[in-house]
């Protein structure tokens, strides 16, 4: 600025104008955005409202799932929806997050079950079919417990049973589970009534343990004396009244079965509770058959092969069957310096109905009951032997009879096991005494009796060609001798007044008349039997004509 510039004067300048501007006026334009943000406001709301609690679902394959799109049901019911699928920290299964509804989210509680739904063919039948249309989507099996979860272990197979079916579950034990699984069904008097839930080993291996659930209201017919069976396969019986075939469902055959049943002549019982427990018998026969009692240990010996012999085998007396073998091995006795077999069986003399009954009345000791009887029936010819069960297969049995001339033997009741005394017998029998017979035609000289049957042939064509050389001749002359003197006698014969002839008529004649003498000696006799005694009265010699000469 220069010095001779000069400032001008603050009061000189004018006073400014200030004008207030006026105030901003809402638009009608920003109605919309507004009511587009308030919507957006509610439906998130809402959506937040409606939305459920986050689980998350392990399963071992994604197959058939897809995040935003497969949905959870429940009896057919949307209850929630898959929103993410991925891999676990090991990569050896699929996590999958699934969102569920707010109404639904009493799902998620500890023992509720999830599985994959898709088309599958079981025991039970075909399930899943509406899948192929609609997709693959996630099943649900709502528990009854109320406490909450948020992580769950899904099932590659649908459960045998839901929680909201009736009925009750329980055991069976069995010694292996045979053609029986998951979904096997369960008859009662041929009508399917339940399934086979689930089977595990037990803890010492020596067995399976089925699970297995009736439906209401069939399981009232699950009573104490309730006995289950395998109904796997065909029962084949052939006895004196024919053949039987006796099968459960074309299922139980080809997949296995179960069936259960109360004995005819027992009584029902109570019905038992749930989670009860079982035997399961290998077929019908045996499951009826009457309470076995106490079992009784044998041993048999026999100085015969065993071949045909095996674990399992029928201990049968007189048609019923009381045990079965239960071992066999072959020892060796120094002292005869042989081999024998050593069969072990357990019987259950009860089995014998009312003949053992009163040996139990008379002892008052089951177990001493069994020994008592069997030593009595010992000293009346009990015997073992082993017999043929089948000639196509060559299986044995080992059969219980009475040997009339079986040897006294002597019994040592206190023995354990009990040791019943055997005879040889059937084909082992048999080919003893057939053996017997060969050895008997061995001895014989066969070729002896050949060479001097031979030489006896030879002599004998001799003689025959000499007796046809020399003899014939003779003989033929000899034959045309008797045939004339036949001839010649035929003809003297024929002859009307040869001597032959008139000696015959004469002979005849003489016989005729000795007849009539006869007839009135035995007339006379007739009319004076005292003549036998006193002799002949005096009488005129008769005449010719039948009248008497005066003396």
């Amino acid at each position: 600025m220069n010095e001779n510039e000069t400032v001008p004067d603050v009061a000189a300048l004018p006073k400014p104008d200030v004008r207030r501007g006026q105030r901003w006026s809402l638009s009608l334009i920003w109605l919309v955005p507004a009511v587009a943000a308030l919507a957006g406001v509610i439906l998130v709301l809402r959506a937040w409202l409606a939305s459920g609690p986050l689980i998350t679902i392990r399963f071992d394959t994604a197959e058939g799932l897809e995040a935003g799109k497969t949905e959870v049901r429940y009896k057919d019911v949307v209850v929630g929806q898959v929103r993410r699928i991925q891999l676990s920290e090991d990569r050896q299964s699929v996590l999958v997050k699934v969102e569920l509804t707010n109404d639904a989210s009493n799902i998620a509680v500890q023992d509720s079950k999830f599985w994959v739904v898709r088309p599958r063919v079981g025991l039970g039948g075909v399930s899943g079919l509406t899948t192929l249309l609609s997709g693959a989507y996630i099943g649900v099996d709502l528990g009854a417990s109320h406490e909450e979860r948020k992580e769950f272990d899904g099932l590659e197979v649908p459960p045998a049973v839901t929680n909201d079916q009736q009925g009750r579950r329980y055991y069976l034990e069995a010694s292996d589970l045979g053609s029986l699984d998951i979904g096997s069904p369960l008859y009662f008097r041929r009508t399917q009534v339940g399934r086979v839930v689930g089977h595990q080993l037990r803890a010492d291996g020596r067995g399976v343990t089925l699970e297995i659930f009736v439906d209401a209201p069939f399981d009232r017919f699950v009573t104490l004396n309730t006995r289950f069976w395998n109904a796997s396969g065909v029962d084949v019986t052939v006895n004196a009244s024919g053949f039987k075939l006796d099968t459960e469902s074309l299922a139980a055959v080809v997949a296995g079965g179960i069936a259960f049943e109360v004995p005819p002549l027992e009584d029902a019982g109570r019905v038992v509770d749930e989670n009860a427990r079982f035997t399961l018998f290998d077929d019908r026969s045996t499951a009826l058959a009457p309470a076995d009692g106490l079992a009784m240990d044998v041993r048999m010996y026999f100085n015969q092969s065993m071949r045909g012999l095996s674990v399992g085998a029928p201990i049968d007396f007189r048609g019923v069957v009381l045990g079965n073998v239960t071992a066999a091995a072959l020892d060796y006795d120094r002292d005869a310096r042989k081999l024998y077999a050593v069969v072990d069986a357990r019987i259950y003399p009860e089995r014998l109905g009312r003949m053992f009954q009163r040996q139990i009345h008379q002892s008052g000791d089951e177990a001493r009951a069994g020994r008592e009887f069997f030593t009595r029936m010992i000293g009346y010819g009990l015997r073992a032997q082993l017999r043929p069960g089948n000639l196509l297969t060559g299986q044995l049995y080992v059969s219980l009879d009475f040997e009339r001339k079986a040897a006294p033997v002597k019994v040592d009741a206190q023995a354990s096991p009990f040791e019943l005394p055997t005879v040889t017998g059937g084909l082992e029998e048999i080919q003893q005494q057939i053996a017997s017979i060969v050895n008997k035609l061995d001895e014989i000289p066969f070729g002896e009796i050949g060479h001097n049957l031979n030489s006896t042939l030879q002599s004998a064509d001799s003689l025959l060609r000499q007796l046809d050389g020399k003899l014939a001749p003779e003989a033929t002359g000899l034959l045309r001798d008797a045939r004339q003197a036949v001839d010649a006698a035929n003809q003297n014969f024929i002859a009307g007044e040869s001597p032959l002839q008139r000696n015959a008529q004469a002979t005849l004649d003489s016989v005729e008349r000795m007849a009539r003498s006869m007839r009135e000696l035995a007339d006379y006799l007739k009319r004076h039997p005292q003549s036998m005694v006193f002799g002949a009265p005096e009488a005129a010699e008769p005449r010719e004509n039948g009248q008497q000469e005066g003396k």
